[in-house]
């Protein structure tokens, strides 16, 4: 009975594998069909969701590889620059990109192997000195000991991607470098050299300690800007802060010197928040736009007591040309707004000034920029002047377009001039300055070379600017000039004399700051260092835009005692202070 009851249940359980059975039940046929379509649809879409999220996988493994295949190619381009990449706002258009060059990636590199060289000879013979002499293989301190070469080269092994190169300077200027000296410093060359190149390299790499060092250096700079005028003293004692002139300006103080820290210090404010150091660099073209003439043209010396310039040359070679430079990057700096009208203003007076300067040989028709003291020209030019070209290509913006062609016509013509300095020379390096007179074209006057930029800073601009190969291949002349004649095994070396080729025993800091830097941007994509991002003070070491819309208020007495009042307050605060910590003592 038991076995019988057990096959008949197991008969029971497989008559739902009948289909009669369900020919019978009609309900039970209707819910066995819904459920069926229901398991086929769920098995239907797990299948082909499956399929999608593969496709899906597919393509993105495909924008994987196309980013890696980018990211590559940026590489390339880049030459491993450790640029920061920055977000671009929904409503700025984009910018075209240009393809890098296979003769620029060459050329790039080849710059980038002479930095190479020119640095390991300073870390191996002049470590944390300011001056390598190659030729004698030692340092010298040039400017007091402050590392100049290498505060000055932060940035251009920065932007070349020499990265274990950075990080040994940035130890040794955290670590080594201290402004504590007993030396007499140019105001113009440390503020220039050191506060630049320390904010620059801020700039670039967001580290502090170049921050912190650029604001210790600038405070014990300031006290030269305590004279009646608030134009500045030139020489300051780093440990004491005693200022004064060199004896061979008869207590006047020079144009550029004291016309040249402005972008570094208004940088300065910004970064830190502290306005004390804008207030006092902006007092000094404040106070020059009193009695700013119309022609825009001032002679090299001004009276620290006055305020008021001197009989003497009129010159865009030393001692005057970065003064006019920093009227335009100011406004440049500021991002170009209607509040620093008054730099720009003054600027294009100057550059009126300017082309009533200009005249050209005879008989090649070069153009070149005389001297003039009084009412008499003379017909000579510095290679110092030659920076000029590439003011007037930056400085051609912000013209309407007849004036815009006209200045960077001025601009090309300048530079053809400036290449050839260097291409009449046996050497193809240029001279220090050139004479010209009639029917002889150019001269060259003293003749040695030391390194200089001012051609190569130009050839960058105008190729910048214009989309012109022609200044890179001029660039790329130089720079094979400079290496079959200053090379040498340990570093490089000007000429005594470029028409004999005699070297000397010094390797400039801004050879590696300017001329190494200029060249190599000269053969890489515009979008390393933007002009429209970044502006380069007269040691080529480039700053950040930082939009400004605060009014100048020149000519108001409001003005000029803001930094009075400042200074009132911060003694008001100190002697505050001081009150509180003599209660504590009290109390204690």
């Amino acid at each position: 009975m038991a076995r019988g009851r057990s096959s008949s249940s197991s008969s029971n359980k497989w008559r739902y594998l009948n289909p009669a059975y369900y020919l019978k039940r009609p309900k039970r046929l209707a819910t066995l069909f819904i459920l069926f379509v229901c398991i086929s649809f769920f098995v239907w879409d797990r299948q082909t969701l499956v399929r999608e999220h593969q496709v899906e996988i597919s393509k993105l493994n495909e924008e994987v590889k196309m980013l890696q295949n980018m990211l590559e190619e940026m590489k390339t381009t880049y030459g491993d620059v450790g640029a920061k990449v920055e977000i671009r706002e929904a409503d700025t258009p984009p910018k075209k990109v240009i393809k890098d060059d296979p003769i620029d990636i060459q050329r790039r590199e080849r710059v980038k192997e002479a930095m190479l060289h020119a640095w390991t000879s300073y870390e191996t013979y002049a470590w944390g000195q300011d001056e390598l002499q190659p030729q004698t293989k030692n340092g010298v301190n040039s400017f007091g000991g402050l590392g100049a070469t290498l505060v000055d080269s932060l940035d251009t092994l920065f932007i070349m991607g020499l990265k274990e190169q950075f990080q040994k300077a940035r130890d040794w200027v955290a670590n080594s470098l201290d402004f504590n000296k007993d030396y007499e410093a140019s105001v113009f060359e440390t503020t220039i050299r050191v506060v630049g190149g320390l904010l620059s390299a801020y700039d670039l790499s967001g580290d502090h300690v170049f921050l912190d060092k650029a604001r210790d250096i600038a405070d014990r700079l300031l006290p030269a800007w305590d004279t009646p005028s608030g134009i500045p003293y030139n020489i300051i004692n780093l440990a004491h802060g005693n200022a004064h002139n060199p004896s061979w300006t008869g207590g006047d103080s020079i144009l550029a010197d004291s016309g040249t820290e402005q972008l570094e210090f208004i940088a300065l404010s910004q970064r830190t928040g502290d306005q004390k150091y804008q207030l006092k660099v902006e007092r000094v073209i404040a106070e020059l736009n009193k009695t700013f003439p119309d022609d825009g043209l001032l002679p090299i010396y001004i009276s620290p007591t006055r305020g008021t310039t001197s009989h003497a040359t009129i010159s865009f070679g030393a001692m005057g040309d970065s003064f006019y430079e920093y009227l335009l990057k100011v406004w440049i700096q500021g991002n170009r707004t209607a509040s620093l009208l008054p730099y720009r203003e003054m600027w294009d007076k100057s550059m009126k000034g300017l082309q009533s300067l200009v005249r050209k040989s005879t008989p090649s028709s070069y153009a070149y920029i005389c001297e003039k003291t009084g009412s008499s020209l003379t017909h000579k030019m510095d290679e110092l002047a030659c920076f000029a070209p590439g003011m007037l290509a930056l400085g051609s913006i912000g013209y309407d377009v007849e004036e815009s062609k006209k200045y960077l016509s001025l601009a090309e013509e300048l530079a053809w001039t400036c290449y050839n300095f260097y291409q009449s020379t046996p050497t193809k390096l240029a001279g220090e300055n050139y004479f010209f007179n009639a029917g002889e074209d150019m001269s060259v006057g003293t003749s040695w070379n030391i390194l200089r930029p001012e051609t190569v800073e130009s050839l960058f601009y105008l190729w910048r600017i214009t989309g012109n190969k022609t200044y890179q291949e001029w660039g790329w002349n130089i720079f094979q000039a400079f290496e079959k004649n200053s090379r040498i095994e340990s570093g490089y070396v000007g000429l005594k004399d470029v028409n004999t080729g005699d070297k000397d025993n010094m390797m400039q800091s801004f050879f590696l700051a300017e001329t190494l830097k200029y060249l190599y941007l000269l053969f890489s994509p515009t979008s390393i260092i933007s002009l429209d991002e970044w502006v380069f003070n007269t040691e080529a070491h480039p700053l950040k835009i930082v939009t400004r819309q605060q009014h100048l208020n020149w000519g108001s007495s409001e003005y000029v005692n803001k930094e009075a009042s400042l200074e009132k307050r911060k003694a008001m605060i100190r002697l505050h202070g001081r009150k509180e910590r003599q209660s504590h003592v009290v109390r204690d």
